[in-house]
């Protein structure tokens, strides 16, 4: 006869056993995934285990998730970083970033040149009178409370910034040609201090627009040795992609040395014909200075076309004082001759993108602020001056001031084989240089680049699978830990325990862009699931509504 004792004892094991076996341990378990980890390294067949917004395991997991998804024939990475995103309005509309998310981006870093803050109230009335479609209001002054406004409304991608040098003169100087006063740049030097102390990850610039061309090296090197001290980084639209280029390298290369900082170069290109040849040449130049021992990196949208707006086919002179003096300027007969006689040559001192395009059916007008123009939009220059009856330069300058806006307009420039070129080097990360949009609503009032909703999908669709350029673990190394690296951002951009969940969950057979010059809001295919901090934010290729994301500081934040 069984003792009752021993008889309850057994009974009570039992249930704890049963109790363990069925409790799951994690809140998601992807399973039967081809797992590449960000390294660089060829793929590992396994599961990925993840509690809270944590990775907590890798490899054969057989503990039970809260939720469980099956990864049969997917890749499995980190979640891709936009190196340069344009989404500081778009996401204060619409937090979802689909053009981005579709793609499996889990991170925005933002700051071209350009920042939300900081701001005084002339700079916030100013950005408040130039919105166009997207409508939104000013509540921030600073960096650091642009980010955490954005947070706290909610986004689905992480969000970083960049702290303008633009921005920084603007707030100071204006729009005015001349160098800071003592003061001028003490006051720049105290607001940098202040947003790499909120967590900005350096300084961006962007040096052919009026009036960041206006700054000097030495006033860069001045603002890039605050960053330095807190760790930053030092990105740029360089002072020349055509003509120039190899003198603009030259000055990246001796703020990196003077400001004894890591400097990325933006959208690496060779702009205009003429100037193809030029990127050996840059090439050389950057192997050149790693080996010497500066941190020098890229980044590069995967087209051959660009994309701004109209003052980038004017003279920076005829934009000093900002867009009113601007108008005053091209409605002046005298000076709008000049202006003209100047957008038609193969300028040294400013860069003239519609001279490197080479004829105006080579500018597409993609954003109109008035609605009375917008019927405009998606034709080349050369198409809306033959319909008004003007010269293309006429045209130009005409809807600069009918429109109250510099115009959004791509630029043809640039050749495939260096698209290719740029694609194969180590050190070259992925920016779309567009807003994260959605193909509907105000979004789709104005055209874009497809760049805004193809970039990450065609690298790893057109570049990746069907023309090998790269191998996918490489590429998936650059669109990951490569840009956290150099971000210094800690604990993102590889798979491995202890790592936030931000994750992409991609068929590697069908990821691909389909966005088009003549219908560019189209969403990228492919992309399965994606993570942000352990929170499904993409399911089977849709939005689930959660906002995850969060401001992610650079390596000064107090």
């Amino acid at each position: 006869m069984t003792h009752p004792f021993r008889f309850l004892c057994f009974i009570a094991l039992l249930a704890l056993n049963f109790s363990c076996q069925t409790t799951p341990k994690y809140d998601l378990v992807i399973r039967n995934a081809t797992l590449y980890d960000g390294s660089g390294d060829a793929p590992i067949q396994g599961d990925i285990a993840i509690s809270g917004d944590t990775i907590a395991a890798m490899g054969e997991i057989l503990e039970k998730g809260k939720t469980e998804v099956d990864a049969k024939g997917m890749a499995v990475s980190p979640g891709f970083v936009n190196m340069l995103s344009w989404g500081t309005e778009s996401l204060l509309i619409d937090g979802r970033g689909l053009s981005d998310l579709k793609q499996g981006i889990t991170l925005e870093v933002m700051g071209e040149g350009w920042s939300m803050g900081p701001l005084n109230d002339q700079m916030k009335k100013e950005e408040q009178a130039a919105q166009g479609d997207l409508k939104y209001d000013i509540s921030w002054k600073t960096l650091g409370e642009y980010l955490q406004t954005l947070e706290k409304k909610g986004v689905a991608p992480n969000i970083a910034s960049f702290l303008g040098a633009t921005t920084l003169r603007i707030h100071e100087i204006g729009y005015d040609n001349r160098e800071p006063s003592k003061l001028e740049l003490d006051n720049m030097k105290l607001l940098a201090r202040q947003a790499m102390e909120e967590g900005a990850l350096g300084i961006g610039s962007s040096m052919i627009y009026a009036p960041a061309t206006y700054a000097s090296t030495e006033e860069l090197i001045a603002l890039c040795e605050i960053a330095s001290e807190y760790g930053g980084m030092y990105i740029t639209h360089m002072r020349s992609e055509g003509n120039k280029l190899l003198e603009a390298v030259d000055e990246v290369l001796v703020i990196s040395k003077d400001a004894r900082i890591p400097a990325e170069i933006y959208h690496l290109k060779a702009g205009g014909k003429n100037n193809w040849s030029k990127m050996d040449q840059v090439i050389t130049k950057i192997d050149s200075a790693q080996k010497a021992g500066l941190k020098i990196t890229a980044n590069m949208y995967t087209y051959v076309a660009g994309a701004t707006g109209l003052d980038a086919a004017m003279p920076t002179w005829a934009q000093e004082g900002g867009y009113t003096e601007w108008v005053k300027r091209l409605q002046d007969p005298s000076t709008r001759k000049r202006i003209i006689a100047e957008m038609k040559t193969d300028a040294q001192d400013w860069e003239n993108l519609y001279f490197a395009a080479g004829s105006a059916d080579k500018l597409l007008l993609v954003g109109f602020k008035a609605d009375s123009l917008k019927k405009f939009t998606g034709k080349t220059l050369a198409e809306v001056s033959k319909i008004r009856g003007k010269s293309p330069e006429e045209t130009a300058c005409d809807l600069v001031i009918q429109d109250g806006s510099r115009v959004g307009t791509v630029y043809f420039l640039m050749s495939e084989d260096n698209v290719k070129k740029q694609i194969k080097l180590p050190y070259v990360s992925f920016g779309s240089d567009a807003g994260a949009l959605a193909n509907e609503g105000d979004f789709i009032k104005s055209s874009t680049h497809p760049r805004a909703y193809g970039n990450f999908a065609r690298l790893l669709g057109k570049y990746v699978r069907e023309e090998k350029v790269i191998s996918l673990q490489e590429a998936i190394r650059r669109l990951s830990s490569l840009p956290c690296e150099n971000l210094k951002i800690k604990k993102r951009g590889k798979l491995a325990p202890g790592y936030f969940a931000d994750i992409v969950v991609f068929d590697p057979q069908t990821i691909a862009d389909k966005a088009t010059f003549d219908q560019p809001h189209q969403y990228a295919v492919g992309v399965k699931h994606v993570f942000v901090n352990g929170i499904q934010v993409l399911a089977d290729g849709e939005p689930t509504g959660k906002a995850a994301g969060r401001f992610v500081k650079g390596p000064g934040a107090k």
